[in-house]
C-alpha cells in the first residue's frame, strides 16, 4: 500500500492525525475514529500517523493506529519518525515493526530539538535518516519542507540545499510545514523548482481554531501571518466558535485557491477534531474528488 509516488493522474490529498497518548483508550480512538471516517469519504491517498516519542509503548500506538487506518479503512498510512529522538537500534525496530504491519510508508524528519537536548545523534539530518531507511528496507520515504525556511536555516538559500539533500537520499515526495500566505508556497515551490528539486510537493494546511493554536504556531514554526489573517483573529477574539469557524473557513478559501493554481497536493492537519474534517470535507468534496 505505498504512497502513489507519481501524483501525475490527479491532486493528492492526504491527511495527519495524531495518535492517543496511551494504548487502549476508548474515548480517544472514538473521536480518531470519526475524524478518520469523515476524511475516508474523499478517499484520501494516504494519512499519516505522528509518533510519540516518549516510551516504548507510547510509540506503540503510532503502529496501533497506522494499522487501524490500513486494516479498518483499506488507506495506506504514513508513519512518522522524528530522527532526534531515536537510535539507530530505536529506528531498526521500529521499521521492523512496521514492515511485519504492512506499513509501507515512513515520513522522515529530524524533528524539534528537547529544550534537554538531542536524545540521540545517530543521525544528525533527515537526509541521513532517509539514507538509513533505504538501506535497511523497501520503504516509500517522504520528506518535510518549510516554505518559510527552516527557523534554524542560515538562509532560504542553505534551506533549500539541505532540502535537496534529502530528495537526493530518496525521498520520493515532499509535505510543507503549515502557512497562511498562499503566495509563500507558490514562489517556495518555484525556488525549489529552480534548484533542481523535481519530486511531487503537497501543501501543508491547518486550520487554526483558537488563538493559542496560532500564537504557539507562530513562535514554534517562524509562520508569518498575513494582514487578512490578523483582522480575522482580532474580529473573533474572545468568540470561540466564531474563530473555530472563521479558521475553517480561511483553511477552505486557502484549499480552493490551492486546487486552482494546480498544486500538487493538499495535506490537511487534521488536530484530530472530526468537526472540522468533517466541514472540509463538505466544502471540498466536490473540488477535490471529481
Amino acid at each position: 500500500m505505498k504512497v502513489n509516488r507519481l501524483f501525475n493522474d490527479h491532486q493528492v490529498l492526504s491527511f495527519e492525525l495524531f495518535p492517543p497518548r496511551r494504548r487502549n483508550t476508548d474515548d480517544d480512538y472514538r473521536r480518531i475514529d470519526d475524524t478518520i471516517s469523515a476524511v475516508s469519504e474523499l478517499n484520501p491517498d494516504f494519512v499519516s500517523v505522528t509518533l510519540h516519542t516518549g516510551a516504548k509503548d507510547q510509540r506503540r500506538v503510532t503502529l496501533d493506529l497506522a494499522d487501524r487506518i490500513q486494516q479498518q479503512y483499506g488507506l495506506p498510512a504514513v508513519a512518522h519518525l522524528p530522527a532526534v529522538q531515536l537510535t539507530t537500534a530505536e529506528v531498526d525496530s521500529l521499521l521492523d515493526d512496521f514492515k511485519a504491519a504492512g506499513i509501507e510508508n515512513i515520513l522522515a524528519l529530524r524533528g524539534d530539538i528537547p529544550d534537554g537536548g538531542r536524545v540521540a545523534n545517530d543521525f544528525p539530518h533527515a537526509s541521513d535518516l532517509i539514507t538509513h531507511i533505504h538501506e535497511y528496507g523497501d520503504f516509500n520515504v517522504v520528506a518535510a519542507c518549510y516554505p518559510e525556511t527552516h527557523p534554524e536555516a542560515t538562509s532560504p538559500e542553505a534551506d533549500l540545499r539541505h532540502l535537496k539533500e534529502k530528495v537526493d537520499a530518496g525521498a520520493s515526495q515532499l509535505i510543507s510545514q503549515l502557512f497562511f500566505d498562499n503566495h509563500v508556497f507558490y514562489d517556495f515551490v518555484a525556488r525549489a523548482r529552480a534548484a533542481g528539486i523535481q519530486v511531487p510537493i503537497e501543501a501543508g494546511i491547518m486550520p487554526v481554531l483558537s488563538q493559542h493554536q496560532i500564537d504557539t504556531m507562530a513562535l514554534t514554526c517562524g509562520v508569518s501571518l498575513p494582514e487578512k489573517f490578523l483582522s480575522m483573529m482580532k474580529h473573533y477574539e474572545g468568540r470561540p466558535e466564531a474563530m473555530r469557524d472563521a479558521g475553517i473557513a480561511y483553511a477552505i478559501d486557502q484549499i480552493v485557491d490551492l486546487m486552482v493554481h494546480g498544486v500538487d497536493g493538499i495535506h490537511l492537519y487534521t488536530m484530530d477534531n472530526p468537526t472540522v474534517a468533517k466541514r472540509i470535507v463538505e466544502a471540498t468534496r466536490s473540488l477535490v474528488r471529481q
